[in-house]
């Protein structure tokens, strides 16, 4: 941020880290005496020191039109809606209540990991260091006076002729000892209104912050290309030089150049997981990419799960399934991040830190998640999806949905017809941004300020063979090694291409706000952490929903037959002897997992097979990962569970 260096009257002299200074910026103003600006909406006076100085220096930069205080009302969001129905940003729906489509620039569509960084005073503080002569894959660092240099080359007067919205918001229940507060500045109606479905929004939120309260800066503007030409008028975007940057010390996130959900919703994984990790770390709880649902069996004994997948691979489907199983109920507390801290018991308590689902919409439908498909049809924003001539929406999954008659025209605006058109109707990465109270299965506890108890923790991922449907680990730091070698094909929720096989510990890789050697260490240090509040720390399983056979076909149905899956679960939980031991954990025991009521037959050996082969080449995989990624920075714990495994591979027979 820019440091106000002269002031006489509503003029301002601003300098910058490396000494740029920007003379004569008008406009400025904030405090009560200052009306060189205007301020469309929200009372000045009532802002706090620490958020009037934020705002000022904002301002100062980014040189806006007005200034528009959010309040979070019904009446502002009708606003924003009738302003992007203007700016052609969205177009309505009128199939369903309240439901509007947003497109955005094709260049735009996605979250930019190789663009993304995280600022601290020294690199091995962000990311360890890798092997020399290897690229390093666990985040990527930049220093204090680079950070300084990329805001000045692309934030003064990015808002020139543009409202500057202020957006004061809550991640997590607003009050709850769980929760933080983040004020995020951008110039981006979308993003307002979306932050209204995500987050808890504001007055509420104004009142906590009118005491003075600490919260995260959160600098957002969609920003304004080098040569002024801006592409698609209707969604403005800086694809070039668009990124995003954090200062965990400063508790700072500054994003410029895209006005995607995961690149400009900064409370989603700029604050919630990569600025929440760290503060998570220095206050000994975790902030993890997780979803959490609740499931009651026959007897209405009721557990807590928390589930790690990469994004694109199942974390709405399985926080909101309907189990195939007579008697279960499963309840969502939320679809994509965890917060969790153990109580004074040794209870690890979790809370969503979100409001609302921002899902991936492709393969979502009554067959896959009937859930979801009730939740998404009203008051909300999609984004990149089909429309059709009916006024709704397509995408693939909903092909049983569309009346024959009805014209589909694809997310770039084109005439698409199912079965002849080569290309997909909806982009692969097409979302639905809806409020989670909405959700026809949300948990009663799901806005609990003390969080619900967790009880079993589940990392996976898509692997198409070798990886077993589920497994148990041996123990706490076996189950920290198990989330630390995971790795999943790559899906369409960032810039890469194609299937290959990519390492995610803990589902987290691009969402690191620290060294992942110290997070692993943190990890570690939980069991301690229950220990000495008389408590243990959760079971942990790996699951694999995605194997396929030599014919390239899904092994496991899935879908509402997992809570056969998470019925053995449930029943580890409670100590049942259910159990036999293998090569990677403990596995169940033939004829544990129930098959009454399966409309198809599983080949139960061959989904269980782990053949030596496959796991000496995953092993060498995961060796090479740790050498050349993380180095010296590897808990030695880790190292003797790998080498453990190692050992089980080479002895089996």
């Amino acid at each position: 941020m820019p440091e106000i260096i002269e002031k006489s009257g509503s003029i301002y002299n601003c300098a910058f880290g490396n000494g740029k200074v920007i003379k004569n910026a008008t406009n400025v103003g904030l405090d009560n005496h200052i009306r060189g600006f205007t301020v469309v909406n929200g009372n000045v006076r009532r802002l706090s020191q620490k958020l009037r100085s934020f705002l000022e220096d904002t301002i100062i930069l980014c040189q806006p039109k007005n200034v528009h205080i959010c309040d979070g009302s019904d009446q502002e969001q009708t606003m924003l809606i009738k302003l992007m129905l203007e700016q052609g940003t969205i177009t309505s729906l009128p199939k369903y209540e309240n439901c509007w489509l947003a497109r955005t620039n094709p260049e735009d569509v996605a979250r930019v990991e190789s663009r993304t960084f995280i600022c601290t005073e020294r690199r091995e503080q962000t990311i360890p260091t890798p092997k020399d002569g290897v690229q390093g894959k666990l985040g990527n660092w930049i220093s204090a006076e680079d950070m300084a240099k990329a805001i000045k080359d692309r934030f003064p007067g990015c808002m020139k002729g543009r409202t500057m919205y202020v957006i004061p918001f809550s991640m997590g229940p607003v009050g709850s000892p769980l929760s933080k507060i983040g004020v995020e500045v951008t110039d981006s109606p979308y993003v307002v209104a979306s932050m209204n479905i995500m987050t808890r929004m504001g007055e509420d939120v104004m009142d906590i912050l009118n005491t003075n309260a600490d919260f995260i800066k959160c600098l957002h503007s969609v920003g304004t290309p080098e040569n002024g030409k801006i592409t698609v008028p209707s969604w403005p975007c800086d694809p070039q030089r668009t990124i995003i940057l954090h200062k965990p010390a400063a508790n700072e996130i500054v994003s410029y150049g895209s006005g995607y959900g995961g690149n400009s919703l900064l409370g989603k994984k700029c604050f919630a997981l990569r600025i929440g990790s760290t503060i998570a770390q220095r206050e000994g709880w975790l902030a993890e990419h997780m979803l959490i649902l609740g499931i009651t069996n026959p007897c209405g004994e009721k557990k807590y799960i928390a589930s790690a997948f990469p994004s694109a691979c199942g974390k709405t489907n399985l926080a909101m399934m309907t189990p195939s199983l007579p008697g279960f109920k499963v309840e969502c507390v939320g679809d994509d991040i965890a917060w969790m801290k153990f109580d004074s018991n040794g209870q690890l308590r979790a809370i969503n830190p979100e409001n609302g689902f921002f899902g991936v919409a492709p393969g979502t439908s009554n067959e896959t998640n009937p859930i979801a498909m009730k939740t998404i049809f009203k008051n909300t924003i999609f984004t990149n999806v089909a429309s059709t001539s009916d006024g709704g929406v397509f995408w693939e999954g909903m092909e049983k949905m569309i009346a024959p008659d009805v014209k589909i025209t694809d997310w770039l605006g084109n005439p698409w017809t199912m079965g002849v058109s080569k290309t997909p109707a909806a982009h692969p990465n097409s979302r639905f941004c809806s409020p989670a109270s909405q959700c026809p299965i949300i948990d009663p506890m799901w806005e609990s300020p003390q969080g619900v108890p967790i009880d079993a923790i589940l990392f996976g991922g898509r692997r198409p063979e070798g990886v077993p449907l589920i497994y148990e680990a041996l123990s706490w730091s076996h189950g920290v090694f198990i989330g630390a070698s995971m790795r999943s094909e790559a899906t369409a929720a960032a810039e890469f291409k194609g299937k290959m096989i990519m390492n995610d510990p803990f589902a987290m890789r691009p969402f690191f706000g620290y060294n992942f050697g110290d997070y692993l260490k943190h990890w570690l240090s939980m069991e301690q952490r229950a220990a000495v509040n008389g408590g243990e720390p959760p079971k942990i399983f790996h699951v694999n929903w995605f194997r396929k056979d030599s014919n390239g076909k899904f092994m496991w149905p899935g879908f509402g037959e997992n809570a056969r899956v998470l019925d053995w679960v449930l029943r580890r939980i409670d100590g049942e002897e259910c159990y036999e031991d293998s090569l990677v954990g403990r596995i169940p025991t033939a004829g544990a997992i129930r098959t009454d009521g399966l409309d198809e037959s599983i080949n139960f050996a061959e989904l269980f097979s782990q053949p030596r082969d496959f796991w000496s080449d995953e092993v060498k995989s995961i060796d090479t990962y740790f050498d050349e990624q993380v180095g010296s920075d590897l808990p030695h714990q880790i190292s003797n569970e790998l080498n453990e495994l190692k050992w089980r591979i080479e002895n089996s027979q």
